[in-house]
């Protein structure tokens, strides 16, 4: 895996680290490729319980894609096709993960990085971040994979407001249209961001996994199958379930194992 995509575990959480401070965490191919692989070992692993992403410096989320690395990966539609395959596998690595996932954003955060974002459960960010897709400068469109996760987030509506006026705007803008949860001070977010993770990764996980499926099936437009109405039960008969039922009853914290 490159050295631009960090992984980190402290106990039950992970971090993921887009590391091109140089280049405020703008994403190349490369880094696409890596985070794809990093969440699909990540999502594996059923000791986890919280997948954090974050940029490296404390300057940037990601600064967009790296816009010198066009010539190379994307100047035709055939290498255009191939570097967004790359990138869809990256997306949904995200989307898809099975365990909950928080965007710890510091500074910017526009193109490419709003993307990332915007395939995480949960965005926390800084009081002076700034978010944006200001392709309309560069002639090129938003790819199909990539603007369904955005307008999941903010609707057809401000997707419309972002690519077609282009402007790169602020953290309270990003509240407004629903694309964050929570705004810090900046020297804040970092610790809110590992609370906000603390408090996922203390809950019972299968539920979770399940919780954040059953969400996701609901952004599709099929019925719901009988058999996946059957689904939602399926937590009850885990060891979870007991544990947070006594728990419950004995007025203490539960301690879930998983299972």
């Amino acid at each position: 895996m490159t050295d631009k995509i960090l992984v980190e575990r402290r106990s039950l959480i992970a971090t993921v680290t887009l590391n091109n401070p140089l280049k405020l965490n703008a994403l190349d191919k490369e880094m696409w490729l890596g985070l794809g692989e990093a969440m699909e070992l990540l999502s594996s692993d059923d000791t986890l319980r919280c997948v954090v992403l974050r940029g490296a410096g404390g300057k940037s989320f990601a600064a967009g894609a790296d816009i010198s690395r066009f010539a190379e990966e994307r100047s035709s539609p055939e290498l255009a096709k191939e570097y967004h395959h790359t990138i869809d596998l990256a997306m949904n690595g995200i989307y898809q993960c099975r365990h909950p996932t928080v965007a710890l954003i510091e500074g910017v955060c526009v193109g490419g990085g709003m993307e990332v974002a915007s395939c995480c459960d949960i965005r926390i960010c800084g009081e002076s971040s700034r978010f944006g897709v200001p392709i309309k400068w560069l002639g090129i469109t938003m790819h199909y994979g990539e603007l369904a996760r955005v307008m999941e987030v903010v609707g057809p509506v401000i997707a419309r407001e972002i690519l077609l006026e282009g402007e790169v705007f602020g953290a309270e803008r990003a509240k407004e249209v629903g694309f964050v949860n929570r705004i810090l001070a900046d020297a804040d977010v970092e610790a809110e961001a590992y609370a906000t993770a603390d408090r996922i990764s203390r809950g019972a996980p299968i539920a979770a996994r399940l919780n954040k499926k059953f969400i996701h099936r609901l952004t599709q437009p099929q019925p719901i199958s009988q058999a996946e109405h059957d689904e939602t039960y399926i937590s009850v008969e885990t060891e979870d379930f007991k544990t947070g039922i006594e728990a419950f009853l004995a007025k203490k914290r539960p301690n879930f194992k998983g299972r």
